[in-house]
């Protein structure tokens, strides 16, 4: 009978979507509150962004967003990201003097999301942007800021992977092809099949060293040696200035971060105009989080990380049990006094105190607390 009402009540909400129970909930205030501290102790402002905005058509998510139409006919959509609200912002307000370092917290809904394991329809994300900035030093701090979060999760063993979407897009456009063809060509990059890359460079005339280059795009994965091995594919100036730059990044980055590479990572390689990076835990296969640089995506220099709240939880482990108050104050005044000192207090509702014991027994509550001293739980 109790899992059928368990069953019942699944259905009153829409999947993808799900109840936080005060364990939980807890858990996302704090770590939500932690993130918030650190990224302000770096000097990033809060900004708040609409949860609804109008509908367009040329937004990234714009087939998977939910749309809902307003008493004047427009049609809106709930807020499916947060990059492009805040290039928005950044478009339309004035933000002050250049560089511009934000940050935000918020719920995204996606209509057609797969749901699944650290996948929903509605989530939550915490991250930062910087605006009007673009340089080696401002993306090694966000890598170093992104590493940081992750040790206030209690996930300082996660590993950040660092990609660099520009080099991909410098060796795919040295071959000079229709855009058709690149854009398979990025397919089998991404996707990392070799045989099906080596097929398509053949059948459209990439030959020599720039075929041999974007054959070894799969396998540029692992520490430091894999920008030697990416240097020696640097076919193009264009190529050889972005992993200069990369370098320089890499330099930058304080004692103790040491990312992945990952330079075949070829996913929205039109959209990042230098690294792209994400992380991972060994025993949690999505990405914790992701960012990079964007510049020229609306503005003229953007980059920034977005953490999956859900996602980071899930791999630190949930909370086993819901926080337990210090004391349950019998009346008023004492409540006030035992709060002024710094305690989490209850107030009893009822003067029973059998029933009072009983409640505090259950809770874990180790002192009942009135004006003329504790009682014995």
């Amino acid at each position: 009978m109790e899992r059928d009402a368990r069953e019942e009540a699944r259905n009153v909400i829409p999947e993808g979507t799900r109840y936080y129970l005060p364990p939980e909930a807890q858990a996302r205030l704090q770590l939500t509150a932690r993130w918030r501290e650190l990224f302000a102790a770096w000097g990033y402002a809060p900004v708040e962004l609409p949860a609804l905005e109008i509908f367009d058509p040329a937004h990234p998510l714009a087939e998977r967003a939910f749309k809902l139409v307003d008493k004047s006919g427009r049609v809106l959509a709930l807020r499916s990201e947060f990059t492009t609200a805040l290039v928005r912002m950044a478009q339309t307000q004035d933000l002050g003097p250049a560089p511009q370092r934000l940050q935000y917290a918020g719920r995204l809904w996606l209509r057609d999301s797969e749901v699944g394991l650290g996948r929903m329809r509605e989530f939550a994300q915490v991250g930062v942007e910087v605006f009007g900035a673009s340089s080696p030093r401002i993306d090694a701090e966000l890598i170093a800021l992104a590493a940081e979060a992750l040790a206030a999760a209690g996930l300082a063993g996660a590993r950040i992977e660092v990609g660099l979407p520009a080099f991909v897009a410098d060796l795919l456009d040295a071959t000079g092809l229709e855009p058709e063809p690149v854009r398979r060509l990025h397919a089998a990059i991404d996707r990392k099949n070799t045989p099906e890359l080596a097929e398509r460079l053949e059948r459209y005339g990439v030959r020599g060293a720039l075929a041999e280059a974007l054959l070894a795009l799969p396998d540029l994965f692992g520490g430091r040696e894999v920008l030697a091995a990416a240097r020696r594919h640097a076919v193009s100036e264009r190529a050889r200035i972005d992993l200069d730059w990369l370098e320089e990044v890499l330099a930058l980055l304080p004692a103790g971060v040491e990312p992945l590479f990952d330079l075949g990572m070829a996913r929205a390689y039109d959209y990042y105009s230098g690294i792209h990076f994400r992380a991972y835990t060994p025993d949690f296969g999505l990405p914790l989080l992701g960012g990079g640089r964007y510049d020229g995506a609306g503005v003229p220099f953007a980059a920034g990380f977005a953490l999956g709240l859900e996602r980071v939880l899930e791999a630190a482990g949930r909370p086993a049990a819901a926080p337990v108050p210090d004391a349950l104050a019998l009346d008023a005044a004492t409540a006030r006094a035992l709060r002024a000192q710094g305690l989490v207090v209850e107030l009893a509702w009822t003067d029973d105190l059998d029933e009072l014991r009983a409640y505090a027994h259950a809770r874990g509550i180790p002192r009942i607390a009135g004006p003329e001293g504790e009682v014995r739980p």
